[in-house]
């Protein structure tokens, strides 16, 4: 009778984020002009799974890109990352990664797909580095199990920060683990959200440091606080100048991937060529992509946007034509992106540009909001016979979000007894991009997602 209960498990939950696109200013933010990076709805989601106290495991389980990885709580180099001279705070901003640290996990990160292709075992590794490097910042040994499963809806090596989404989720997760975070409520005060949304930004950044070793920091950001940012990096030994575009408007999106194969690094060595052998021309064409990312910037932090809003998203539309037609003289385009262009330049349905360094990867069309249905359908099918993949989705969308407990109010009759709970099961088998959607990707207010909303004041 006097035995002590243990205490109940956490519930499991779920964290969300969205990819980006650049819709302005790409090779243009090499040379240190502005550009504009987006959300869209494209979204990963992360399941956290808490186990028993007699479970001492954490598992790290990625379906996507086939990585499934569990580690003994206790062997993990917990001495290494809490000395006292190398232990960070929740709240620390991390500005480059630890050596000591970084090798301490080597051991940890090398058991993880021996038997798989180097092509692929770097990846996994990439990935592992990034979530142990998190887990033993703002873990503690005594932490209980957890299982940990991602699942993305963005196209992987796709230019649309597919990484720095998984590395936002897995930041968020640990600090909500933690007790670190405020809200997500909808009564929660702008400064208060805002201060939970840099928390998380600082820890996605030390992830994405450990993927690419030097990212930019846009891609996190996005992704965390989710609408849009004017970006600029003016000179590379310190942090880029980031300007939240907080009352960035939520606009219909179709981004299709050309599936043709590309290279940044190949691509913005090329731009570098040709500015060496043409700087002034060149450099008058990279002013031209700043005054329209400038142009676009006033045009949407504007009180009169959402007054005149048909006018406006054509302004902005034109602005997005004029940018890769910028890019297009630069070198950087692709036949099946005009390919692309023509095909809905002819039907009227939208404004088409590249995203990202071109050559290959992705373009985004900004939709009228008036095109009739028949149009699209023609298009979609035109798109499909002509091997291009296409997503429907909206920019300018919410940043990270929180499903805790994992259960969906959608309205249905299971919520009578409380909801749909999203086991890990579930999560596990829902099929493709278009079953984890339906399953889990909720983003209205009333089914169970809640997110830190900061709107422009």
């Amino acid at each position: 009778m006097n035995r002590r209960h243990s205490a109940p498990m956490a519930p499991n939950f779920m964290v969300s984020a969205p990819g980006k696109v650049i819709v302005f200013g790409e090779h243009s933010v090499v040379y240190g002009k502005a550009a504009i990076a987006a959300a869209i709805s494209l979204r990963s989601y992360l399941h956290v799974t808490t186990l028993s106290k007699s479970k001492r495991t954490v598992t790290l389980r990625f379906p996507d890109i086939d990585l499934i990885h569990t580690w003994n709580i206790d062997d993990l180099p917990w001495h290494a990352f809490h000395q006292p001279s190398k232990k960070k705070s929740y709240y620390t901003l991390v500005t480059e990664l630890d050596p000591d640290l970084l090798a301490a996990l080597q051991p940890h990160v090398a058991a993880v797909s021996p038997d798989l292709p180097e092509e692929t075992r770097k990846v996994h590794c990439n990935s592992v580095t990034a979530f142990l490097y998190l887990f033993l910042s703002l873990a503690l040994p005594t932490s209980p199990g957890c299982i940990y499963t991602l699942r993305s809806t963005i196209p992987i090596s796709a230019g649309l920060g597919s990484s720095a989404s998984i590395a936002v989720c897995l930041a968020a997760a640990l600090l909500i683990q933690l007790r670190a975070l405020a809200g997500p409520h909808p009564d929660q005060p702008h400064d208060e959200a805002r201060l939970q949304i840099e928390r998380i930004n600082r820890w996605a950044f030390v992830a994405e440091m450990c993927i690419h070793g030097n990212p930019s920091g846009v891609d996190n950001t996005v992704a965390t606080q989710g609408k849009a940012v004017v970006f600029q990096r003016l000179d590379y030994s310190k942090p880029p100048l980031v300007r939240p575009l907080w009352d960035f408007p939520e606009l219909p999106l179709l981004l299709v991937d050309t599936r043709q194969a590309k290279s940044t690094a190949h691509e913005v060595a090329k731009v570098a060529k040709l500015k060496q052998r043409n700087p002034v021309l060149v450099g008058s064409i990279l002013d031209a992509m700043d005054k329209v990312t400038g142009s676009a910037a006033e045009l949407i932090a504007s009180d009169s946007f959402d007054e005149e809003k048909g006018e406006n998203l054509a302004h902005i539309g034109e602005l997005m034509t004029v940018n890769h037609g910028l890019l297009v003289s630069l070198g950087v385009s692709h036949p099946r992106f005009e390919r692309l262009r023509e095909l809905i330049d002819h039907e009227g349905i939208g404004w088409t540009k590249l995203t990202g360094a071109g050559g290959g990867g992705c373009s985004i069309t900004l939709l009228r909001p008036d095109v009739p249905r028949e149009k699209l359908a023609k298009l979609r099918k035109r798109l499909q016979d002509e091997n291009y993949i296409q997503f429907e989705t909206t920019l300018g969308g919410d940043g990270v979000g929180v499903l805790w407990p994992a259960v969906l109010k959608n309205g249905t009759e299971e919520d009578e007894q409380g909801g749909m709970e999203i086991d890990l099961e579930k999560f596990l088998n829902a099929k493709g991009t278009e079953g984890v959607e339906k399953l889990v990707g909720g983003s209205g207010d009333g089914d169970g997602w809640k997110f830190w909303r900061v709107e422009g004041e």
